[in-house]
């Protein structure tokens, strides 16, 4: 076995790798980039070295020789499926923790592996693919065109009819060119609303290769995976025996060794199933199998790199229970899903379930890298239970100060289709606007912050006490609040953690019945406890307790999944907080951290409403942002390459007067 192992990775993957490492007794070796020095994966590895970037090959074997490291292990992702980085590992005398290059090569080009697989005798979806066959002449429809050298869902073309063909051609074409290099395509028929359903397989240098049985995939996004489980709802034990059959004569067919999956696109009415493709690394979602086989798929990786046979045998395999993973992005579902990104002020995870995260209080969640910041994992002896302590344990975790998906995470995982096991790669899509939460926070939110904000102010003059004292009647003191929303009223009056009143909204009429325990602008008794980590709210009788940080003037608090960031409003802010603006009045701002690419107006310039002005990138997503309003730019502070944060000042456009004609005599023109 090895005594000491590189991870050329980071996140958290690189402290999965790393946990497996030291139950092993390896010496563990971290990559980071300068960005990344604090980041837990380093602080967690036995020897960390720095280097210029992740996808730097050069720099990452240097980095290994001059640890001492006698292997890598890619992660995934990265260079995990570089067949040259698999190379150089081995001209340097590293072993490569995966499968040999050629099987990287042969499974890495889609129409070779569709051809290997077939010639193996693996099901494969009818298609047609270049330079062989002619895709304009393809009849069978729908059909999906693909990239050969393309992965991720990228370039991928839905086409329903002869006529949509041409054009859909050339514009998976561009997107193959531009994102691989490669502009070859294939095409094959399209399978209506299918399950994507994998198997994991594992082979050695010996001659042996097993699966472990099935993970259902179905749960999808725009071709990203978000919850997975293991087994399939759908999949019995004998279509599990054919489908696994499948796959390792598909492993077999490019001499594979390691960890990979093949995976299987299965018609959900008469369970038809058809190769895919192959990942030669491992999966994300591969906790789902360890969890159901009581087996370590790293430890397996690093055993058969050392030359080990195998442990286990296909009769040996077992699987027992049921396991669930959802995926924890830095996204925000109420904003289509774009990349957000902020400094980590207080992190809760949960403890009774599996949890693989590569996060750490005080760490920044940048735009350079992929958004997924950790992983739930539950295991039950059944699916329904697996389900219920996944959504007890999403319900658990909290990264204040970055936004994330784990409320959209709850919702789609309890909604009934997702329990009843009816699943499909539509689904998520279908049901998609009752997933998407309210960006707004509830009455028992704004009162928790006002409450705080009024208990902050403590001094030993006893004028200085918030608690609204005067001669008569206790004054109200009024707190506006800003949140994603828009800006909220909250009076409040007394000492919040002895006896206090609050008010929301206190300048509308009470409303005519109400929902909980808050009526508008009616007083309601409050009672606020402040600890390090918890704030107890007392609200009309009613308690409720929330995670809590502080950043400046904004207030964040979490409970259930959810967060809320609360920004105090004070008198005369010209709107320029974050959830301050609407299009009225003209403050354009960034959806997303991230860069500044194209900026397309200069100050004094004059546009139309939804007019194009500058371009954001984050995470290789490109955001076009638009003018809210009909107006003249007035405010322009970024520039092409800068970096912005979330809801960062983009521009200012001043609104044209609709009681004043326009002098210019130009409305609407850039």
């Amino acid at each position: 076995m090895f005594r000491r192992v590189l991870i050329a990775n980071r996140g958290e993957i690189a402290v999965r790798v790393i946990r497996t490492l030291r139950a092993l007794g390896i010496t563990s070796v971290a990559v980071h980039t300068a960005s990344d020095a604090d980041a837990r994966h380093v602080r967690e590895a036995d020897i960390a070295l720095q280097v210029t970037k992740y996808l730097d090959m050069g720099a990452i074997v240097a980095a290994a020789e001059a640890s001492g490291a006698q292997a890598v292990h890619p992660g995934y992702g990265f260079l995990a499926e570089n067949a040259e980085f698999a190379r150089r590992c081995a001209a340097a005398g590293l072993v490569f923790i995966g499968p040999p290059p050629e099987a990287i090569d042969a499974m890495g080009d889609k129409i070779r592996a569709k051809a290997t697989v077939s010639a193996a005798g693996v099901p494969v979806v009818p298609g047609g693919a270049e330079p062989g066959d002619s895709l304009l002449s393809w009849t069978d429809f729908p059909a999906l065109i693909k990239p050969s050298a393309g992965g991720g869902g990228k370039g991928m073309v839905l086409v329903r009819s002869a006529a949509e063909l041409p054009e859909a051609l050339e514009s998976a074409r561009r997107t193959a060119r531009a994102a691989f290099g490669d502009e070859t395509l294939l095409i094959e028929r399209y399978v209506e609303n299918p399950r994507h359903i994998e198997i994991q397989v594992l082979a050695d240098t010996h001659g042996n290769v097993v699966h472990l049985g099935e993970r259902e995939c179905s749960l999808q996004r725009r071709h990203q995976k978000i919850i997975e489980e293991a087994p399939s709802p759908f999949v019995d034990a004998a279509m599990r025996e054919r489908m696994g059959a499948a796959a390792v004569e598909a492993a077999r067919a490019v001499g594979y060794v390691s960890a990979g999956t093949v995976e299987f696109i299965v018609d959900g009415t008469t369970g038809e199933y058809h190769f895919m493709e192959m990942n030669t690394r491992l999966q994300v979602e591969h906790p789902v199998t360890e969890l159901v086989t009581d087996l370590d798929l790293v430890e397996l990786q690093l055993r058969v790199a050392a030359g080990e046979p195998l442990s286990i045998t296909q009769d040996e395999v077992r699987l027992r229970g049921h396991a669930v993973e959802a995926r924890v992005y830095a996204e925000d579902p109420s904003r289509g899903f774009l990349p957000t990104g902020g400094r980590v002020l207080r992190l809760a995870e949960p403890e009774r379930v599996r949890m693989d995260s590569g996060l750490v209080e005080g760490g920044v969640v940048g735009s350079e890298f992929d958004p997924m910041l950790a992983k739930v994992i539950a295991w039950a002896p059944t699916r329904e239970a697996a389900f219920g302590r996944l959504d007890k344990a999403l319900a658990e975790t909290a990264v204040l100060g970055v936004i994330t998906n784990v409320p959209f995470l709850r919702a789609l995982a309890a909604h009934p289709a997702v329990r009843a096991g009816e699943l499909d790669t539509g689904l998520v899509e279908r049901v998609l606007p009752a997933l998407v939460p309210d960006a707004g926070p509830p009455d028992e939110v704004l009162a928790a912050a006002a409450l705080a904000f009024h208990a902050a102010p403590v001094g030993s003059d006893p004028w200085e006490v918030a608690d609204g004292w005067r001669v008569g009647e206790r004054a109200w003191t009024s707190w506006r609040l800003e949140s994603r929303d828009g800006v909220h009223t909250i009076q409040v009056r007394g000492l919040p953690e002895k006896s206090a009143e609050i008010r929301i909204n206190a300048t509308q009429a009470p409303a005519p019945e109400s929902v909980g325990v808050v009526v508008s602008g009616v007083a309601v008794p409050a009672r606020l406890l402040v600890s390090d980590a918890k704030l107890t709210l007392t609200l009309a009788g009613r308690t409720s307790h929330y995670t809590h940080a502080r950043h400046d003037d904004t207030l964040w608090l979490g409970r259930d999944g959810q967060s809320w960031a609360l920004t105090r409003h004070r008198i005369g802010d010209p709107g320029d907080r974050p959830g301050a603006a609407h299009a009225g009045d003209g403050v354009v701002r960034s959806p997303m951290p991230g860069t500044v690419l194209v900026v397309k107006v200069q100050p004094g310039d004059r546009v139309s409403a939804g007019q194009p002005l500058l371009i954001v990138e984050a995470m290789k997503m490109e955001h076009t942002v638009t003018a809210p309003c009909d107006g003249q730019i007035t405010e322009l502070p970024v520039q092409a390459g800068q970096p912005v944060d979330m809801d960062a000042v983009l521009a200012v456009v001043a609104a044209d007067s609709p009681d004043l004609p326009d002098s210019s005599g130009s409305a609407g023109e850039s």
